[in-house]
């Protein structure tokens, strides 16, 4: 029956639009949890009735009864779940083809692994219809006519329809199989009693019985699973922000190169103290040396190219330079950014000192976290600047 149901499953998911299935990323335990409830209707077969001929049939009404069922559970990926499972209903000890003899109430409580292999064969697809979910499970059982516990084992099917994103219609396909004293000794006798011959108990075998049940499924929380992030997309979309952030720099390099050639023509004609203004915005003017992500180190050293013609100054000059360091403030905390701000600016300084100046001639300071460019990675940065 589980290959006539996975064959009839997998060859229906097959005709599903591809571009709804997708790969996803766990979430939070709050997530995707769910309700269910249930009618059921159980066939029994007893240890007590073996070899004594009664009929098989599961629709006989000695040996079926109503009942109902509720669980809860979750979906840890979209192809493996748990669930408890509890069911209590009017049970048939099978002791007789006396449907009056055979009464008794019961229940059971079990814990189930759940298998979405629609999900698992086929990828996940938050609009598929129906998804098709073998389970086992284990957990006790109580015969509360006889006040007898058993250890249960069961197994099954659970089919689902999606009836909105809220709630599944269900359909539960299970059998069940307890230890031998699910009716206990005292099942034997009335056995017995009722003038039972070729059966009553044997420790050899066990109490078993399939369940059909019916009911709906409510899922809780946030559901279903975010695609996973396209690392090629984002892999593309980070080398387009280094490609544009080289451009910028390359056209800042070489303005910086023209007023250099200004400086050097305006000290060699005119006295330090009529600077050209141009000169004036050159040296004020912050330049950006940049980090990657959580790092101290220089992302690249092409960056430095960009402060030698500060430091030149500053030495030519005898001027002070003020480095300023900075982290994005969309990602860390505040104090691990204010570390990474402090961090910086001292690594730019130490290059600065490598190209001539002075360490005393150098003030770094941390400014934190900050959104002031955008994108938000280029804050990521420190900058150096004449005071």
């Amino acid at each position: 029956m589980i290959l006539a149901f996975a064959s009839i499953s997998v060859a229906s998911m097959a005709q599903e639009d591809p571009t709804l299935k997708h790969s996803v990323a766990t979430n939070s335990f709050w997530s995707n949890w769910f309700f269910q409830v249930n009618g059921a209707w159980t066939a029994f077969y007893s240890n007590e009735e073996k070899g004594a001929g009664f009929s098989k049939s599961p629709f006989k009404s000695f040996r079926s009864a109503p009942g109902f069922s509720v669980a809860i559970g979750k979906w840890f990926t979209p192809g493996i779940g748990l669930r408890t499972k509890f069911s209590a209903m009017d049970g048939r000890s099978v002791i007789s083809e006396s449907k009056e003899h055979n009464k008794v109430k019961y229940w059971n409580a079990q814990e189930q692994v759940l298998f979405n292999l629609s999900n698992l064969l086929c990828g996940y697809n938050e609009k598929r219809v129906w998804n098709f979910i073998p389970y086992a499970g284990a957990g006790i059982t109580r015969n509360c006519s006889y006040n007898t516990y058993e250890l249960i084992g069961s197994a099954g099917i659970l089919n689902t329809f999606r009836l909105s994103k809220r709630v599944l219609l269900n359909l539960d396909l299970n059998f069940n199989m307890c230890g031998d004293d699910f009716e206990g000794r005292l099942g034997a006798k009335r056995y017995v009693d009722l003038g039972g011959k070729g059966g009553g108990h044997n420790p050899n075998n066990h109490d078993r019985w399939f369940t059909g049940e019916l009911g709906l499924t409510f899922n809780l929380g946030k559901v279903g699973w975010e695609k996973t992030p396209d690392v090629d997309a984002i892999k593309a979309l980070s080398q387009s922000q280094i490609d544009a952030l080289n451009a910028q720099l390359n056209d800042a390099n070489a303005a910086n190169a023209n007023l250099r050639n200004q400086l050097r023509d305006a000290l060699a004609n005119q006295k330090p103290a009529e600077t050209p203004k141009s000169v004036r915005e050159f040296v004020t003017t912050p330049i950006s040396v940049f980090f990657n992500l959580n790092k101290t180190d220089i992302a690249s050293q092409k960056d430095l190219v960009n402060i030698q013609g500060v430091a030149k100054y500053a030495v030519d000059n005898n001027t002070n330079l003020l480095v300023t360091g900075y982290a994005d403030s969309a990602t860390g905390t505040p104090e691990r950014n204010q570390w990474l701000s402090d961090e910086r600016a001292k690594t730019v300084a130490e290059e600065l000192v490598k190209l001539g100046v002075s360490r005393d001639k150098i003030e770094t300071i941390g400014k934190g976290g900050v959104d002031e460019l955008s994108p938000i990675s280029f804050n990521r940065r420190a900058t150096v600047q004449v005071k």
